[in-house]
């Protein structure tokens, strides 16, 4: 994704890095405070390699590094953005395309939450024409910004780092002031049970605004996510009208979806 000059967001170089990161973060918020030669060895990387994964969690602010090794900054479990844009992409690409196709064409209006799936999403639809994309993600506004055929909007709002999401009251006057054809909701999780879920309340209730001025609402989310249930709800099932997902997700989940009146369309994780 272009960035304009002077905008840095914070990146890992490859999957296997981000997967080393986010077991060092789960590991380091699970038990509170970890040491550099435990962490190294339960990693099987050198103790050099993690001096320096801790320093660039650091330096993003996702943990605080001691004399011996690493203490939490925050405990929570949601994956910060950067570390999920790794994580399969293969499948999010193939759900994205899905979804975007099934956008009617001419003059509509689309609304997008944040999320990696729903930043392909946007790279799908900038070759579109006559679309309105309203957004309170701050990626998915960057890459649109500088396509002259689509029309953006984006929330005011506050913040979230771990999102780059604008949430809080001034993102939800937007979206209750517009209209849109459908609402895509990138999710933490999604069963028939517990409905669209996320890990942050407001970031929830931000997003449910989005979903009560939709026609139709859509949500996006690969097999792993199918049949989870994280701790704030944005939307009920009677509210979603269609799920894109891959083969991977739990069957009998999807059989509860279907039978809760959710269309779902299914795409292969990879070729």
């Amino acid at each position: 994704m272009g960035q304009p000059a002077g905008l840095r967001l914070p990146h890992v170089a490859s999957a296997k890095r981000a997967d080393r990161m986010l077991a060092v973060l789960k590991s380091v918020n699970s038990r509170g405070a970890v040491g550099l030669a435990e962490l190294a060895a339960e990693l099987k990387v050198s103790a050099a390699t993690l001096r320096r994964d801790l320093a660039d969690m650091e330096d993003q602010g996702l943990l605080i590094r001691t004399h011996g090794g690493a203490r939490p900054q925050a405990v929570h479990d949601e994956m910060p953005v950067h570390l999920r844009d790794l994580q399969a992409p293969e499948a999010k690409r193939r759900i994205a395309f899905r979804a975007a196709e099934l956008i009617p064409a001419g003059h509509y209006a689309v609304a997008l939450t944040g999320g990696t799936t729903t930043a392909e999403i946007a790279k799908a639809l900038s070759r579109r024409t006559q679309l309105t994309i309203i957004t309170n993600a701050l990626t998915i506004a960057l890459e649109l910004a500088a396509r002259p055929t689509t029309k953006v909007i984006l929330t005011g709002g506050m913040v979230r780092s771990s999102s780059f999401e604008a949430v809080g009251v001034l993102a939800e006057n937007t979206f209750k002031a517009v209209n849109v054809g459908t609402a895509i909701l990138g999710v933490d999780g999604i069963s028939a049970g517990g409905g669209a879920t996320t890990h942050d309340e407001v970031e929830a209730r931000t997003n449910h605004a989005m979903v009560e001025h939709a026609q139709r609402v859509m949500v996006v989310a690969d097999g792993s996510k199918v049949g989870r249930v994280t701790f704030a709800k944005m939307a009920d099932t009677s509210e979603i009208d269609v799920l894109v997902t891959d083969t991977t997700a739990d069957r009998d989940e999807l059989e509860r979806l279907r039978d809760a009146g959710v269309t779902i369309h299914l795409v292969e994780p990879r070729r």
